[in-house]
């Protein structure tokens, strides 16, 4: 590989972070055919094949993980070597895309984002909240780099990491008769109007993989709503409408104002991981591994 095919590298390692060649054209200013040039010069002088080209999307091969790996260590060199010469800080720049479920979206992604804002003020970061079945789709689609999610997907592609605790409980309004009360049984449960969260949801997986191991099954419960949102269930709730399991973080503050109480299920242990997801088949970004770095420091690891 030739000194003047620096540029290229650059180029390299944008297209196989964000998997796409035109998303790379368009965030280096260059265009799509300047792209597939300089792969294509790569690819000719190494002369192995980089990147397998599958629909609208690329994705690295064995030779090109290898070529990546060394071109981040060569990219943070020159960076390294200009800042010492000039005596001017290169700080890191770049783009993190997050994509996470209601619970961890909601009470946890604010408070990780300000840290990470904090030490990395020159990365800008785009974070969005759906349903964990859809976090994960975006995950695996490359439409996001890291998805934060209370449950795991079926796709063989995607590598999971837990970060954090959730407790789920029955939530019930303050006037309800099982208001003062600290556990009930599952057949009690069987008798109340429950409202549970739409399908995909990582606390009705929860709730439906609890009942499974405890032989029961969503279908015996008394459903009334299904509502796609903990805001909307939280207000149900409180209407009366029933009870709902939800997760502790989502209620804390109702429960703080009397407004809701929660009651544990005997025999129906309602806790999951929060898991951060990535798709093993591409590269993460720096500012992505620098994500990552914090969820592993983050003191939500071991709350409850």
């Amino acid at each position: 590989m030739e000194a003047h095919q620096l540029p290229y590298l650059e180029t390299f390692a944008k297209a196989a972070e964000l998997s796409n060649f035109t998303a790379a054209a368009r965030v280096l200013g260059l265009t799509q055919a300047a792209i597939s040039q300089r792969i294509q010069a790569l690819e000719h002088s190494l002369k192995e094949q980089l990147f397998l080209r599958q629909g609208g999307h690329v994705l690295l091969t064995e030779a090109g993980r290898c070529l990546y790996s060394y071109a981040q260590r060569i990219l943070a060199l020159h960076r390294e070597a200009i800042q010492e010469i000039t005596g001017r800080e290169a700080p890191l720049t770049g783009e993190l895309i997050l994509a996470a479920s209601s619970v961890p979206g909601e009470y946890l992604l604010p408070g990780l984002l300000a840290q990470f804002q904090e030490r990395h003020p020159h990365l800008q970061v785009r974070a969005s909240v759906a349903d964990s079945q859809r976090v994960l789709e975006q995950v695996e689609q490359g439409q996001v780099h890291l998805g934060l999610v209370g449950n795991r997907g079926e796709s063989p592609h995607l590598e999971y990491r837990s970060f954090a605790k959730d407790d789920l409980a029955l939530i019930v309004p303050a006037k309800h008769p099982w208001a003062g009360r600290r556990r009930v049984t599952l057949n009690q449960l069987m008798s109340q109007p429950v409202i549970v969260r739409e399908v995909g949801s990582g606390s009705r997986s929860c709730l439906e993989q609890a009942l499974v191991h405890a032989g029961r099954s969503l279908h015996e419960l008394r459903v009334t709503l299904e509502l796609g949102s903990n805001e909307s269930i939280k207000e149900a709730v409180q209407r009366g409408l029933g009870a709902a399991v939800l997760s502790t973080r989502a209620v804390e503050k109702e429960i703080d104002a009397g407004k809701l109480h929660a009651v544990q299920i005997a025999g129906l242990p309602l806790s999951r991981e929060m898991l951060v997801a990535w798709d093993r088949r591409r590269v993460l970004p720096i500012p992505a591994q620098l994500f990552l770095g914090l969820l592993e420091l983050t003191p939500a690891k071991a709350s409850a």
